[in-house]
């Protein structure tokens, strides 16, 4: 083991201690994980804001299984310890880690990158027992420190500045890997639709506008972000609800369409299926509430030889693409900072809460908050 600053015995952070105090987080202190020979532990300077964070605490996922718990798998931080058998980084990296802290590293899944759909050992980065650790339930990173499987963090290219790093680890790879999967890495002759501009969307269309889409047409129910879709890199915007026939305007023209609303009711499916090119993808990475079902016309799936897809996170082997493609062009999804404190996390769950914000928020300030409690 090595380590270039002390690891306290304790890590800090804001938690939740159950889910009818969704926005009140309070500061904790609480045991880390124990130290495994191929994990690190960082210091976070950064951790985005997700959309999963606030469905969590207010149990629209299920049940929380602490009493203190830390959200936040959108970290970014300075490696500070290594275990003995890591390989991957040294000491003073700055990585970045997302939503997924472990997996069985052993299956089919794991050794042909796609450990995030592992089904033997799949480790939340917060709120999930971890069988490697004697069920110890993980802690996220609105925290002072984070310990993690080293696979699962990302190196930080230099010229990427943390706070916007922080946004891809989850957000950004979410909607990453399924183009990258669905559509291929060269999108010059492709039509993409995104589906609801916010934190998963606006990156969405970046990220396609990158790999040269042909056409990058935003979908969200009103004009209200038009502009801001334009400027991330939408060559088209359709406001569903202004314009009750846009299907039929726009039948057999997408090549994929990514689903990227936080909520499931009141999206007309049919019509996002009747728009799609023979053989054309509907692939969605919507979460909302669980027990949330969606309504599709199984003629729209005949007629139209139309996939549907679904689509959980993304690789290390992808999250290491995304952060680059980031850096090499010069991008950076767009964000709102606020300094991590009881208030900033409860103005944050608040605001996401409602959608308001554009379009993801960024925790910062970690050395101001914790370091005079350590």
């Amino acid at each position: 083991m090595s380590t270039s600053k002390t690891v306290p015995e304790k890590f800090s952070g804001f938690g939740v201690d159950k889910t009818e105090n969704w926005n009140k987080a309070r500061f904790v202190q609480y045991d880390p994980k124990p130290l495994l020979p191929y994990d690190i532990t960082i210091k976070v300077v950064a951790c985005g804001v997700c959309g999963s964070d606030c469905h969590t605490v207010s149990g629209n996922w299920g049940p929380l299984n602490r009493t203190d718990l830390v959200v936040g798998h959108e970290i970014v931080g300075e490696v500070i310890e290594v275990g003995p058998e890591v390989t991957k980084h040294k000491l003073g990296d700055i990585v970045a880690i997302g939503a997924q802290s472990d997996s069985c590293g052993e299956c089919d899944r794991c050794k042909n990158n796609n450990e995030q759909y592992c089904q033997k050992g799949n480790v939340g980065t917060y709120n999930t027992p971890n069988k490697k650790c004697g069920g110890y339930v993980t802690q996220g990173g609105y925290a002072s420190h984070f310990r993690v499987n080293s696979h699962f963090a990302a190196r930080v290219p230099a010229n990427l500045d943390v706070h916007y790093a922080a946004p891809l680890l989850c957000g950004g790879l979410t909607v990453y890997s399924p183009i990258v999967r669905h559509a291929g890495y060269d999108l010059k002759e492709k039509v993409i639709g995104i589906v609801g501009i916010g934190g998963l969307g606006s990156m969405a269309i970046q990220i396609a506008k990158a790999l040269g889409a042909k056409e990058v047409v935003a979908f969200s129910r009103t004009s209200s972000k038009k502009e801001d879709a334009i400027q991330l890199g939408a060559s088209k915007y359709i406001a569903t609800k202004e314009d009750p026939n846009w299907a039929e305007s726009n039948l057999d023209t997408f090549d994929m369409i990514l689903n990227c609303a936080s909520f499931g009711k009141g999206v007309n499916y049919n019509s996002f299926l009747r728009s799609l090119k023979l053989g054309g993808k509907y692939v969605t990475v919507s979460a909302p509430p669980v027990d949330e079902p969606i309504t599709i016309a199984p003629f729209n799936l005949l007629m139209g030889g139309a996939i549907i897809a679904g689509s959980g996170i993304g690789s290390m082997k992808e999250a290491d693409e995304l952060l680059k493609l980031y850096a090499d062009n010069n991008l950076a999804p767009w964000i709102e900072k606020v300094p991590i404190s009881e208030e900033g996390v409860h103005k944050v769950m608040d605001k996401i809460s409602v959608s308001d914000v554009r379009y993801r928020f960024v925790l910062t300030d970690f050395d101001k908050a914790f370091d005079s409690k350590l």
